[in-house]
């Protein structure tokens, strides 16, 4: 009998990868018809260069949603932690080997602070990430004296080292998802977070505390968020108190557009990684066939309005 659901499971997880792909080749073959700039390589090389730091951020998001838990903070948590090591690399001249750690834990202990307010006093997610959206992005506003922090190549080389032709912050988001999707489907810990995610109340009755999975969970969310702000950074060679603003409406999209179950329990790093491509190349062809932005954006809105719907069917 086990043997006969893990086979259903896993027949259901490979008919939702091949839909995604579906989704992806469509849409290229449909820009291609289009206009005779979108397969190209410039193209594909801007969309490459244009995903790593979504993708990083929606890893975490996935783990959030997939316990039940929105963490809508990320945004903000990137904004500061890109603010900080700006802050760190130009005003205090503190060398990059450690204002790197000081930017990563400063969105880590976001997270934790996430995570343990969450918990420890049982209040819904939403409410306490949004409070963390505000105080992080008042922080960022302060670090940067609400102005752009020019950095140069002090962290600009990050972006220009390549292997095999891909950017180092390509190959540090795809190795993230491979990481992401390997701790998600091969690990306890994965385990437990699907289990809460599914019944919170079951996993603690059968002996287990769930409160250090949904602690490290958000303090991951942060430190994947503060990632994002490194490679944000050294793309654009600079940290400005804005940066990352409207990013977790982004990440919650991607994540469900990659068949992520808001409700919880069900989720996929790799499904997220499509989820993003389907939303960088859907970007990237209707600017290129001279969509204006307004437009853009209701377009992108219905694509994941049909994926909620698509998840109520398939929770169904």
């Amino acid at each position: 009998m086990k043997a006969y659901k893990a086979g259903i499971s896993m027949r259901r997880v490979l008919l939702n990868y091949l839909g995604l792909i579906g989704v992806l080749i469509a849409l290229v073959a449909a820009f291609g018809l289009c206009t005779d700039q979108f397969l190209t390589y410039q193209t594909f090389d801007s969309i490459a260069n244009q995903i790593p730091t979504i993708t990083v951020v929606s890893i975490g998001m996935t783990f959030v949603l997939i316990i039940a838990g929105i963490d809508l903070s990320v945004g903000s948590v990137l904004g500061l932690s890109g603010g900080l090591l700006g802050y760190c690399l130009v005003d205090a001249g503190i060398p990059l080997g450690l204002a790197i750690p000081a930017c990563l834990l400063a969105g880590a202990l976001c997270g934790l602070g996430n995570g343990y307010i969450t918990v420890r006093w049982r209040i819904p997610s939403f409410i306490v990430t949004l409070g963390m959206l505000e105080i992080a992005r008042g922080a960022s506003y302060l670090i940067t004296s609400s102005r752009t922090e020019y950095i140069g190549m002090r962290i600009g080389w990050i972006a220009d080292v390549s292997l095999g032709g891909l950017s180092l912050p390509f190959l540090v988001a795809v190795g993230t998802v491979a990481l992401g999707q390997g701790l998600l489907t091969r690990t306890v810990f994965g385990r437990y977070a699907v289990a809460i995610g599914t019944n919170e109340e079951a996993v603690r009755l059968s002996g287990i505390d769930p409160r250090p999975v949904q602690w490290a969970i958000f303090t991951m969310s942060g430190f994947l968020a503060a990632l994002g702000a490194l490679l944000q950074a050294a793309r654009m060679q600079s940290a400005e108190p804005n940066a990352g603003y409207g990013m977790e409406l982004q990440a919650i999209a991607a994540v469900v557009i990659g068949g992520t179950s808001l409700m919880g329990g069900r989720g996929s790093v790799i499904g997220t990684f499509f989820g993003v491509l389907i939303i960088a190349v859907l970007g990237t062809g209707l600017a290129q066939i001279g969509v204006q932005d307004p437009t853009k954006r209701l377009i992108t809105g219905c694509v994941i309005v049909v994926a909620v719907i698509l998840d109520h069917y398939r929770r169904h």
